[in-house]
């Protein structure tokens, strides 16, 4: 044989031995194929389903209910039902979506759309009303909805609807929070657990700072302000002074939680906490209070307002910043009593941008206050190696500088507290579903801003701009010394890139009562489209309107008001009790655990409508009862 012919039968032997080795090969993977399939087959079809004691199950959650800080319901949990359907089991198709469209005014189409897109389980409707409920319960115990069933659920319930919406949030089908304290809290209000034996889970309960009584009138006051002066929104914070507690949080347009998909974005928009804008004039207590800490500006120096800053450059360029009128010589006082935009600038020059900006920074701006709700905008303050030859006046009176409507309220705590920054709250308490404290939240300084002599000197500046003559004096309140500031912030035009001359921000931020002070309130009026734009003439009212229903709301005394000193010790007189024979008593100013005790006939009716204090009744004071009458009171 040649080694040719030798050579290829070799590679001839070789081949086949490849080609047996690749069949043994695939003959394996296809028994092994055949037993995974046979023993899924056994496991999912003949295998019967046996309960397994160790298995772990999801429970049903029942969310933790959102109170204000006296224990009001804000959110809640409520149970209801899902209807599902096993489309297997469904017997009579055209029957049964005619008999759920009807209950739950669904189209046919998208009913019967779903039935054929599965072919299994299915929801058709999440958390229905109990009156949806009811009727498919009567059809499945009349085996008229083979297929179908009701699956228990927890749904969310806001009883106060709009009240508060943008500090609550909302939560979606499946019971998860998707805003505001839903959202940041969900954790907390819906515990994850999973466990054996485990059916129900109740979430913690959320205390807020947030007294409802106040969240009621400044929504009506805010809401009356945006329809006057048909503006884009109306913001109104009300924060405690001394512990930095927020007490009243609003911003109209607001929405629903109940039916939170209805409204569209401007509504939803929790424009405190994440708009960021140019304050305007009032920043200037701010900058000024920063240059007088510093030691840059001296409370007697006088600097000349003809009704323009101007300043020229070594490069022969002339910086120009005009005011809305001359004010002739003005000092630190004067800067804030007339809102001086000239003063302001010139007091500038005399401060270098890194401790100007430094100082900024230590109020809290260009970063976010903390306030546990999502979206928080840091606002915008550029470092000073960004800073134009403009910027630095420009600030000084609140321009080339954004800010949030938090971030103003939280600096503002600064001259409320002797220098001292405190954190916003908004959450007080957390409570465990057994009345347990969990957490509790308290003041919390931050830091210390400027030197309480600062801090004072620059509360009584602002309390100028409330007299005769100053910028704040519509927000004035008889009896109650009152430390504010204006503002009025022109807003770029996004089209040019300037200042439009339509769009404006009015605001006013007031201290009160400026020798001890309890409240810090801030309105914001954005895009006024009425016939005043100004914080002087728009933003001053409101906050007066406010701050006289929070000044009679929460007793802070007025200058001349009697103030009674008793010892601890307090005695009660009852009213007589009430018989037949007798004459009706005068139960005006009655608390209501007092009634009872007086109404010892057995034949009297008393019918009681409210809480609280009684304010009307009948029969009137000293009528003659004869006979068995029913009695009504009305209580507040």
């Amino acid at each position: 044989m040649r080694r040719t012919d030798l050579q290829g039968n070799i590679k001839i032997v070789g081949k086949l031995k490849e080609k047996r080795r690749f069949l043994v090969f695939i003959s394996f993977l296809t028994v092994t194929i055949l037993i995974i399939i046979g023993k899924l087959f056994q496991l999912m079809v003949l295998t019967p389903l046996t309960e397994n004691s160790d298995s772990i199950s999801l429970p049903i959650v029942a969310r933790g209910p959102i109170l204000d800080r006296n224990g009001k319901i804000l959110a809640i949990s409520t149970r209801l039902s899902s209807v599902s359907a096993w489309i297997p089991h469904i017997r009579n198709l055209e029957e049964t979506t005619g008999l759920l469209a009807e209950i739950l005014t669904l189209p046919e189409k998208e009913i019967l759309r779903r039935f054929k897109d599965y072919s299994g389980f299915v929801y058709l409707k999440r958390k229905i009303t109990p009156t949806e409920s009811e009727r498919i319960k009567e059809l499945l115990a009349a085996e008229k909805m083979k297929g179908i069933n009701l699956t228990p659920e927890f749904g969310r319930n806001y009883p106060e609807q709009n009240l508060a919406s943008h500090i609550i949030g909302y939560t979606g089908v499946d019971n998860f929070g998707l805003d505001g304290i839903e959202y940041t809290f969900n954790n907390i209000l819906s515990p994850p657990a999973v466990g054996q034996d485990i059916k129900e889970v109740y979430g913690n309960q959320v205390f807020l700072t947030i007294d409802i009584n106040i969240q009621y009138f400044i929504e009506e006051f805010a809401r009356k302000a945006y329809e006057e002066n048909k503006a884009d929104s109306v913001s109104i914070m009300v924060m405690n002074a001394v512990t930095g507690e927020i007490l009243g949080y609003t911003s109209i347009p607001n929405f629903d939680p109940n039916e939170y998909n209805r409204f569209d974005e401007k509504a939803l928009e929790n424009l405190p906490l994440r708009r960021a804008y140019e304050p305007g004039s009032v920043f200037k207590i701010f900058s000024i209070a920063a240059m007088l800490d510093l030691g840059t500006l001296d409370p007697n120096e006088e600097f000349f307002c003809n009704g323009y800053y101007e300043k020229e450059l070594p490069d022969g360029q002339v910086i120009e910043i005009r005011d809305l009128r001359a004010h002739g010589w003005v000092n630190a006082q004067k800067i804030l009593k007339y809102s001086c935009n000239v003063g302001a600038a010139y007091a500038s020059e005399n401060v270098d941008a890194e401790s100007f900006y430094q100082a900024l920074v230590r109020f809290g701006f260009g970063r976010p206050a903390g306030l546990p709700l999502p979206g928080e905008s840091a606002g915008i303050l550029a470092s000073p190696e960004k800073w134009s030859a403009r910027t630095k006046p420009t600030i000084a009176f609140g321009h080339e500088i954004s800010v949030s409507a938090l971030q103003i309220l939280q600096a503002a705590t600064v001259f409320a507290n002797d220098g001292l920054l405190l954190k916003p709250q908004i959450v007080k308490k957390i409570i465990s579903p057994q009345g347990e404290v969990i957490k509790e939240f308290s003041r919390e300084p931050i830091g210390e801003v400027l030197s309480p002599q600062t801090a004072r000197m620059v509360l009584e500046m602002m309390e100028t701009a409330t007299h005769e003559g100053g910028t704040a004096q519509r927000g004035r309140i008889d009896g109650v010394r009152i430390s504010a500031k204006t503002g009025t912030a022109q807003v770029i035009d996004p089209e040019t890139g300037t200042y439009s001359q339509e769009d404006f921000i009015a605001s006013y931020l007031g201290i009160f009562p400026t020798d001890s002070p309890r409240l810090i309130v801030y309105t914001v009026i954005n895009h006024p489209r009425g016939k005043d734009t100004y914080g002087s003439r728009i933003a001053a009212p409101l906050f007066k309107e406010v701050a006289e229903r929070l000044i009679s709301y929460l007793g802070v005394p007025k200058e001349g008001d009697t103030v009674l000193e008793q010892s601890s010790e307090i005695s009660i007189k009852l009213p007589p009790k009430i018989t037949i024979g007798s004459r009706m008593p005068d139960l005006t100013g009655t608390p209501k655990r007092l009634l009872l005790p007086l109404f010892q006939h057995e034949n009297f009716k008393i019918q009681i409508k409210g809480e609280g204090y009684v304010v009307a009744q009948n029969p009137p004071p000293g009528t003659l009862i004869k006979e068995v009458t029913t009695i009504y009171l009305e209580l507040e």
